[in-house]
């Protein structure tokens, strides 16, 4: 598939179904494109497609089944985008350590690719307020799902999470008190099973 360069193969490609509750469509919002004038269009559709896919079928269709609606705050970046948000300190990383993350149309130094999105999840917004602790989601997802990679942010307990072909297995947190790694391989923590960190917040759901 070639980028679209006219509305009508734009809106081809945002009805391009990636999983049964999600479309391409959802992924390509971008306040940096739309304050700075720029297309956050995928350079190579079919590879943003695909990664896309793995990332809405094996993380957010099973999060959104067991949680409720998702809300995307920030996901596909154009690698034009992404580099324009790096440059002007809007909290992108550069461009090679975004390949196969939030730029889903390239691959990484490895030739991996990879898709990531920033989500909240709004039934987990009143126990993360009441209790402070993120790292309930942290864990059920760590436990449940094939991530990548989380990073958890302060507000609302938005978190990126990326599906990656060679999973990482590795949270980090931008959440005071507790900024930093939470688990990654090689730690004690990042085996077995972790019910006790969600059960409560999982009784808070009812």
């Amino acid at each position: 598939m070639q980028r679209p360069r006219s509305v009508r193969g734009l809106e081809e490609l945002g009805r391009v179904r990636l999983s049964p509750s999600f479309f391409l469509r959802d992924f390509l919002h971008s306040e940096i494109a739309d304050i700075y004038g720029l297309s956050n269009v995928p350079d190579d559709p079919d590879l943003a497609i695909v990664a896309g896919r793995r990332l809405c079928e094996e993380l957010l269709e099973p999060l959104q089944a067991r949680f409720g609606r998702l809300a995307i705050r920030s996901a596909f970046r154009s690698a034009q985008v992404n580099a324009l948000g790096n440059r002007d300190g809007h909290n992108c990383a550069l461009n090679a350590a975004s390949f196969a993350g939030h730029i889903w149309d390239r691959r990484d130094a490895e030739g991996c690719m990879g898709a990531t999105a920033c989500v909240v999840v709004p039934a987990f917004i009143p126990y993360y307020e009441a209790s402070g602790r993120w790292e309930a989601m942290a864990w059920w997802v760590h436990d449940h799902l094939p991530y990548s990679e989380m990073e958890f942010f302060p507000r609302y307990a938005a978190f990126n999470l990326a599906w990656h072909e060679r999973p990482k297995r590795r949270i980090l947190s931008f959440i005071p008190p507790r900024r930093g790694v939470l688990t990654k391989p090689g730690m004690a923590n990042n085996e077995g099973r972790h019910e006790a960190e969600y059960a409560a917040f999982l009784e808070s759901l009812g």
